[in-house]
């Protein structure tokens, strides 16, 4: 008689392909629940990745058909006792200060915290007949404030209301048009559209993304520094990347990038 395998404990998986890191959340028993351990290791595996000058490009998945159901539920105590400085929170901050482009490729449930995660992404790519949903007041928890702000930026005050006071599920459709989804492919298909944009981004200029994102982000935040933009404009110029791209259009050739953060 074969005894029972043990349940593989819930982790963060990492495979690395060209330019191309996805990091794939597995917790099968619990619909790839993030458990707490899982919230620490989020934050290292991406210092790892943000200092890695061969990684261009982020992606965020789900194993098995699955997004993310949210922080596992039997861990949850610890999270809303730490509040706006809980490990989810800073799994979050991380992931959206993240320098180079992320995408989340979602199929299935994408709810609580993993639509946090989710949002957190630059992009999102979403299978159709995936849910979404947004769901403290299930529970009785008062959503972080910095998830809350992150979320009201993204789909704006009335989408983010209906998906904070119903904790009702939304299908991808609707996702798509509140904008908490960028694009939506049949589900067999997407694996191939996140792999070939991914690619797009990997063969683009990084200097171009990362300032993009930082300058975008500061202006969705209200922020405008001068300083800033002097900066980039600077990288620009001492880095040779212009002058690489333009001469690559010209001679009709696929551009070498090589300006990295680090």
């Amino acid at each position: 008689m074969t005894e029972p395998t043990a349940a593989a404990p819930p982790r963060l998986d990492l495979e690395l392909a060209g330019h191309v890191a996805t990091i794939r959340i597995v917790n099968p028993a619990r619909r790839n629940a993030m458990s707490n351990d899982m919230w620490a290791r989020l934050p290292e595996l991406l210092d790892e990745l943000a200092g890695d000058p061969d990684v261009r490009v982020l992606v965020l998945t789900g194993a098995g058909g699955t997004f993310c159901a949210g922080a596992d539920i039997t861990e949850v105590d610890r999270l809303i006792a730490d509040g706006d400085r809980s490990l989810a929170v800073l799994a979050e901050e991380r992931l959206a200060r993240f320098p180079k482009p992320t995408l989340a490729w979602i199929e299935g449930d994408c709810v609580g915290g993993g639509c946090q995660l989710a949002v957190a992404c630059d992009l999102r790519f979403a299978a159709e007949g995936s849910r979404f949903g947004v769901t403290p007041a299930r529970l009785g928890i008062v959503y972080p404030a910095p998830t809350t702000r992150r979320l009201v930026s993204l789909i704006g005050p009335s989408a983010a209301k209906h998906l904070l006071y119903s904790a009702e599920l939304i299908d991808a459709d609707r996702a798509l048009r509140t904008g908490l989804v960028d694009e939506l492919h049949p589900a067999d298909r997407l694996a191939d559209r996140v792999a070939s944009f991914a690619t797009t981004l990997a063969a683009r200029s990084l200097l171009t993304q990362v300032a993009a994102k930082e300058i975008v982000t500061m202006s969705g935040d209200g922020h405008h520094d001068d300083t800033r933009a002097s900066y980039w404009h600077r990288q620009m110029a001492d880095s040779g990347e212009a002058a690489e791209g333009i001469a690559a259009f010209v001679e009709r050739r696929t551009p070498d990038f090589r300006w990295s953060p680090h």
